[in-house]
């Protein structure tokens, strides 16, 4: 006879069979339940997943797929999938992924996964954690998967004790032996490698892509190798995209450290490729950098697949770089001034000079106004006032409370006004340096004050040198307490401008960059020039994680002379458009501007209607690069929607053939939101270009598009 019954909501069969069996078989079915409740929770219920089977350790979501020989955790990729194209590759090399020696023999191996929840910072995503010990050396791999993105990244750190490989200067492939025979193709390990991939295959289109900070000193902060890869040669950079033009269809490796030219135990290169083998080369550590007690972190690695053209190349790498910090409309959307574009440093800085410059901010619709070097008691090196140091700032006690003779009620009354104006404060920081900044618990102490006693929660972080990997530690144990203690709501304007830094691909999830000083008192400010490094940035950096400046255009202009390109040369509301792509700094004090300048506000405010919107599609560069002749712009995808921006500059032709992201064929509704434009029904043509029309040079539009089914 049987009988249904429920257990703690759970329907049996049960029967009145034996007491002992049915006891045996409802373990068996609560432990099976037991299991699958962990397997769905630890495993992200289908959205990604995880499982090591015997010998094979598997991650991936629904885009994309990688499987693993275990081999003691040691892990040798077997395949790569791009699932949505069904394309699966099979790596032909017989090495660990992970090579810093020789001796590859690991034991020990274990395997974790822990779905890290979402937090204001960052969605979501699985870790896999893999350990294996190599000799007296461990070896630790996290393993990082999104939901939404094809790409899964690697974190390596490594505990115990080793000799790291010391290496010699790269050869000069003119100094290598002619090849007659195969065992003079033979070449030798150059550097640690994070990652590799060996596929079948010779026709790998391939582009690597090296980018360049200290802005001071650099104005072209980007470089482009295109090659097919021939014998084993090594290269510098951060972006390797490999495309196999036979399937049309590929993958990238993205390394997560900062620009070359800054890495930390650099050995000249970051990948090598030889024919179809690709490695992501060096681990930004050294010997001494690997403690017994404590994980070092190597330099991270990132693997994408995708299937067609640049812009789906393009898209993968987006779809990863918008997890690593979310982007929160009232936390981290901004059009800022900061007076320091003008000069002054920190002559002006004072409650009175503060307060005019917060009315002005008010009248030209900006959402921030940052007090930079000046306000504090300290007195830095680039003080205009009273020479300063940065090094052993924790002699005073008092170093970053506001200065009472400029402040005398502290930052109350700005902060007040401020606040009934719609702005909020924000300030300039310089971290403690001395010492790997060993101070960095009472650097985010004193942020954390100043949070609370005035609610700043931006601040520009400046004088950074970061020439260890203790250094690099520390920032980050100051940057992650701040947060900690601030419930994530601080962003951190990281400066690029000079020094060891940060570059594009590390601490991203603190916040944007500041990405460059331009002064007309020098005459390094041409609106196209710093177009022009946006333009070329957003390719392969999110536009919104820049702070782009504009200046006062009617400062200087004897300097500039007759120059064509000089900034009095176009309109105010044009200087402006040329940093909508990125997040507006207006570089100035306001208290210098004509009346005229004023006119702007109303196309501020309009844009900061719609900058959110904007900045949540993938934003790209289309047209031509800008040289101040050229038709040129941005465009953000989201879905069938987006937008638009494009100028015209000092070039004759009034219509611009521009080529979008857009397949040919593609009909659109083209609705102006900002600058001088008219509805447009229009179809993409078979070069990909839409035609826009500007009749004045130097002038700009930006439309919201949609496509039409």
């Amino acid at each position: 006879m049987l009988k249904l019954r429920r257990v703690d909501g759970i329907g049996l069969m049960t029967c009145r069979f034996n007491r002992n069996f049915l006891q045996r078989e409802m373990k068996r079915i609560f432990l099976m339940l037991f299991v699958l409740s962990v397997f769905c929770s630890a495993y992200g219920q289908g959205r990604y997943y995880s499982r090591l089977e015997k010998d094979t350790l598997v991650i991936g979501n629904k885009w994309i797929e990688r499987k693993f020989y275990w081999n003691n955790g040691n892990v040798i990729t077997y395949s790569l999938t791009d699932k949505n194209a069904k394309q699966q590759w099979f790596n032909r090399s017989k090495n660990p992924d992970f090579q810093f020696t020789k001796d590859t023999a690991t034991s020990k191996g274990s395997y974790a996964v822990k779905e890290i929840k979402g937090t204001s910072i960052q969605p979501e995503y699985l870790a896999i954690e893999v350990i294996s010990m190599c000799g007296t050396l461990a070896i630790k791999k996290v393993y990082r998967i999104y939901e939404d993105s094809p790409v899964i990244a690697c974190d390596i750190y490594l505990k115990g004790s080793t000799n790291l490989p010391v290496v010699a200067k790269q050869a000069n492939a003119a100094d290598r032996k002619n090849i007659e025979f195969a065992e003079d193709m033979k070449s030798q390990q150059m550097t640690a490698i994070l990652d590799q991939i060996k596929l079948d295959g010779f026709h790998w289109q391939t582009k690597i892509v090296e980018f360049f900070d200290v802005t001071d000193w650099n104005n072209n902060l980007l470089q482009e190798r295109n090659i097919i890869p021939y014998r084993k040669t090594s290269y510098r950079g951060n972006l390797l995209v490999a495309h196999n033009s036979e399937i049309n269809r590929g993958f990238f490796f993205l390394k997560e450290a900062p620009t070359s030219s800054v890495q930390l135990a650099y050995q000249g290169d970051d990948f090598t490729t030889d024919f179809s083998h690709f490695a992501v080369t060096g681990l930004g550590l050294t010997a001494k950098d690997i403690k017994t007690d404590v994980w070092a972190k190597a330099y991270s690695s990132v693997i994408g697949v995708y299937s067609g053209t640049e812009l789906q190349q393009l898209m993968a790498l987006r779809s990863y770089q918008k997890n690593i910090r979310k982007l929160l409309p009232e936390r981290d959307e901004m059009v800022m001034m900061n007076t320091w574009g003008d000069r002054s440093q920190d002559a002006k800085v004072n409650e009175k000079f503060t307060l005019l410059e917060v009315e002005k901010a008010a009248q030209l619709g900006l959402s921030h106004f940052q007090i930079d070097d000046g306000w504090q008691i300290g007195k830095s090196p680039n003080s205009a006032v009273a020479k300063g140091s940065f090094k052993n700032i924790w002699d005073n006690p008092s170093y970053w409370k506001p200065d009472p003779a400029k402040y005398p009620r502290g930052l109350h009354p700005v902060v007040k006004r401020a606040k009934e104006l719609g702005i909020e404060i924000c300030l300039w920081f310089n971290p403690s340096v001395q010492n790997d900044y060993a101070d960095w618990e009472k650097d985010v102490q004193a942020l954390v004050d100043l949070h609370k006693a005035y609610g700043i929660r931006t601040y520009k972080i400046d004088g950074l040198a970061i020439p260890t990997k203790q250094s690099e530690i520390n920032l980050r144990r100051l940057f992650d307490g701040v947060l900690l203690k601030t419930n994530n709501k601080v962003v951190f304007n990281l400066d690029a401008t000079a020094g060891r830094r940060a570059g594009y691909y590390t601490f991203n999830e603190y916040g944007n960059i500041f990405l460059e000083n331009r002064y007309t008192d020098w005459q390094n400010y041409y609106p196209y020039w710093t177009l022009r490094n946006l333009w070329q940035l957003s390719r392969y950096v999110p536009a919104e994680k820049l702070q782009i400046e504009f200046l006062n255009k009617w400062r200087n202009t004897d300097k500039y002379g007759s120059d064509l390109f000089a900034p009095n040369n176009y309109s105010f509301d044009y200087l402006f458009a040329t940093t909508m792509a990125g997040q507006p700094l207006a570089w100035m004090e306001g208290t210098g501007l004509p009346i005229e300048a004023f006119k702007i506000k109303d196309l501020i405010e309009a844009y900061r209607k719609i900058q959110h919107d904007f900045h949540l599609g993938t934003i790209l560069p289309i047209g031509d690069e800008p040289s101040g002749r050229s038709w040129t712009g941005f465009q953000s995808l989201k879905d069938n929607k987006g937008y638009f921006i494009f100028y015209r500059e000092h070039t004759a032709e009034s219509v611009g053939s521009i080529k979008t992201w857009l397949p040919a064929g593609t009909k659109l509704i083209c609705t102006p939101v900002l600058g001088n434009g008219k509805l447009m029904n229009t179809e993409v043509s078979r070069a990909g270009t839409i035609q826009v029309t500007l009749p004045r040079i130097n002038d700009f539009v930006m439309y919201r598009y949609e496509i039409m089914k």
